[in-house]
């Protein structure tokens, strides 16, 4: 039996990352995109027998979003548009910190992938024919489980909710 600890409460840090989006135009009103970036992201106990810890590891999240878009003015030169879809995010290269090593020994670090929900909302500003300037925010609901294991405490789950708000500003090219 691996014990869980109800108490145990986590944080994730922020990060800023270059992402690329592709759109596929469906219909005048209705596209679909691909959302993709990757990024480090260091976990750190709050509460509970983690707490006293602070830093815990750090993983790469990749979480790729797909969304169906619907743009309300499709001809007008800023082009409003909301999204709803899916996302499922791949964690790898997970890593226990110093601290945590130091405080219990030897220890692995895996972090389950997840499966959540997206929504969006942006604009597209016409600049020309060609280009238009994206201004976007999404939400992810990206929900996992850490599980810890080390030689001084066995095995821990912790859950973590990264559930971020990620803010977009590009430049896009009709082909």
């Amino acid at each position: 039996i691996t014990p869980t600890f109800p108490t145990e409460e986590v944080s994730v840090n922020n990060a800023i990352t270059p992402e690329v989006d592709i759109t596929k135009m469906l219909s005048k009103n209705v596209g679909v995109e691909l959302i993709a970036a990757t990024t480090k992201h260091s976990f750190s106990g709050t509460s509970g027998t983690t707490g006293g810890i602070g830093k815990l590891g750090s993983t790469w999240v990749l979480p790729p979003t797909l969304t169906v878009q619907y743009h309300l003015a499709p001809d007008a030169k800023v082009r409003p548009y909301v999204g709803a879809g899916l996302n499922y995010t791949m964690f790898y290269s997970d890593k226990a910190s110093s601290g945590l090593e130091a405080a219990v020994g030897s220890t692995s670090v895996h972090l389950k992938d997840s499966f959540g929900w997206a929504a969006q909302a942006g604009i597209d500003i016409q600049l020309n024919e060609k280009m238009f300037l994206n201004l976007d925010v999404k939400y992810i609901d990206i929900d996992t489980t850490a599980r810890l294991t080390t030689t001084a405490i066995g095995t821990q789950r912790v859950k973590v909710n990264l559930d971020p708000l990620v803010f977009g500003i590009g430049v896009g090219f009709k082909l």
